[in-house]
């Protein structure tokens, strides 16, 4: 049923920043591998945003490749979790959301991870189910087996202590309750960000407290954004979702700045280690141009989520538009109704969609990025006849016909 225990090894440290403590994983893998019998491995989830990026990809495609190993995947959703919130890197109290929230947000967050990972051994669980049972002797009782000087060696909640930054004593109980997820389920092993490794080390003392063989831990990288700068987030717009259109992967992938090739290559792809390393290798020897990287990359993660004939759409269509500055073939058309036809262009650009906010539809306008049927404009105060069809190009990837209805 499984692969010879080293073999698993190398997959599971392969792309991982951290595995601990080895020892303990290799000896559960031998007794897994001894007894025929599947190791739990516990990914939480965070349903307060339901969206999900190649950011949150990263751990998930690691939960896969345990699946392929013949493990059982277990994904938490955090249902009652995140009515209090993670406050995780976070410099403030983190705001909570309902039951019902979370419960539909993490529906979506289901449909969208299934794009990565397999339903076969795969088992959904909402935190809810023993959370929501617990009393307050309960709780009393989870709380006296850690200590205040322990919670604040999190980062986190350290600074916010030292910059006298208020923080709620819901917030301590955060990573206790997390902990108890891997009590509930009896987790072997715990997969999550780098930025978990506090909360997944917490669910280790908690299962030894209650009498449970700790779980081991595996950590992956962060990724960050388009931008290069922030990680990957759609509050910060930096994000390429899962969900986005293949033309829109293609792009946004395309945008990302040279540094980070070689980490989205990998990170977002999971190639053979030999194909990484000579990607890195050729990409650092100049002997592959860093446009070229990104084409190959771009293709890879379209081909993930669609396939290779789509990456290969996408890519053509990007050459189109991009490098021989034409429109896509395919444009949707949008009809607006106004009372007249002719309207500011700032409106327009607002009321279709296009951009989110009137001060951005400036901005863009302001630094030359809005085009009406080919031509510039950068009069902030500019208007449209929207008598006849009129084709809008807002940013680099943005293409629109709008027409008065």
């Amino acid at each position: 049923m499984f692969p010879p225990v080293q073999e698993q090894m190398d997959i599971i440290k392969s792309y991982a920043s951290e595995v601990f403590p080895e020892d303990e994983l290799f000896a559960k893998l031998e007794k897994s591998y001894k007894n025929n019998v599947p190791l739990k491995v516990k990914l939480g989830c965070d349903p307060s945003k339901p969206d999900l990026h190649i950011g949150h990809s990263v751990v998930l495609r690691k939960l896969r490749q345990f699946q392929d190993l013949g493990h059982k995947a277990i994904l938490i959703v955090g249902d009652f979790t995140a009515m209090i919130g993670d406050p995780s890197g976070r410099s403030k109290t983190r705001p909570a959301l309902s039951l019902e929230e979370t419960r539909l947000n993490g529906q979506t967050y289901l449909e969208q991870a299934t794009k990565i990972l397999s339903s076969n051994n795969l088992e959904v669980r909402f935190n809810s189910e023993w959370l929501s049972k617990m009393t307050f002797s309960d709780v009393i009782k989870l709380a006296s087996k850690y200590t205040v000087a322990q919670i604040l060696e999190r980062d986190d909640f350290s600074l916010r202590f030292k910059n006298n930054i208020p923080i709620s004593i819901h917030e301590f109980l955060y990573p206790l309750a997390q902990a108890m997820d891997s009590v509930a389920i009896e987790a072997d092993v715990e997969l999550g960000g780098t930025d978990q490794k506090f909360n997944l080390i917490v669910g280790r003392e908690i299962q030894k407290a209650y009498g449970i063989e700790p779980q081991c831990i595996v950590l992956m990288p962060i990724l960050e954004g388009t931008d290069g700068k922030e990680k990957m987030s759609k509050s910060l717009g930096n994000y390429i979702a899962l969900t986005d259109s293949p033309r829109d992967m293609f792009g946004k992938v395309m945008s990302i700045p040279d540094e980070l090739i070689v980490k989205y290559f990998k990170y977002a792809t999971f190639p053979k280690l030999e194909d990484a390393s000579k990607f890195e290798s050729e990409l650092e020897s100049g002997k592959l141009h860093p446009r070229d990287a990104k084409i190959e990359t771009a293709k890879r993660i379209v081909s993930l989520y669609y396939s290779t004939e789509e990456a290969e759409k996408a890519h053509q269509e990007f050459e189109k538009v991009f490098s021989k500055k034409e429109a896509p073939d395919e444009i949707d058309t949008v009809k607006v109704n106004f009372e007249d036809s002719v309207q500011p262009l700032v409106e327009v650009l607002v009321s279709v969609g296009l951009a989110p906010s009137k001060k951005e539809a400036r901005r863009l306008i302001e630094q030359g990025g809005v085009y009406v049927d080919g031509n510039r404009i950068s009069d902030i105060y500019a208007t449209i006849d929207l008598t006849t069809k009129r084709l809008i190009k807002y940013g680099k990837r943005k293409f629109l016909y709008v027409q008065k209805d």
